[in-house]
């Protein structure tokens, strides 16, 4: 059942959520439903879980690593290649 939430947003922000959901053809409604569910969903499946930007996301399987690559190994010795 639906209902109906009155919230106070800041002007620009909400504008900037309008073009959004308007890109992504999905009313604003449905688009802060999914936010809200998707933040009740992952506190309720593992607290401890790394949360995951849509960004990083979109980035998954760029790049092909082997399964024991250790990448603080790899960013030290970046570091001390840099600082040298």
């Amino acid at each position: 059942m639906d209902s109906k939430l009155t919230l106070k947003l800041d002007k620009a922000v909400i504008e900037q959520a309008k073009e959004y959901a308007k890109k992504n053809q999905i009313s604003l409604s449905r688009l802060i439903e999914s936010y809200l569910a998707s933040l009740t969903q992952k506190e309720k499946s593992n607290k401890k879980e790394i949360e995951i930007t849509p960004l990083v996301e979109s980035l998954s399987g760029v790049v092909k690593l082997p399964k024991d690559f250790d990448f603080k190994k790899d960013y030290r010795d970046h570091l001390l290649e840099k600082y040298k």
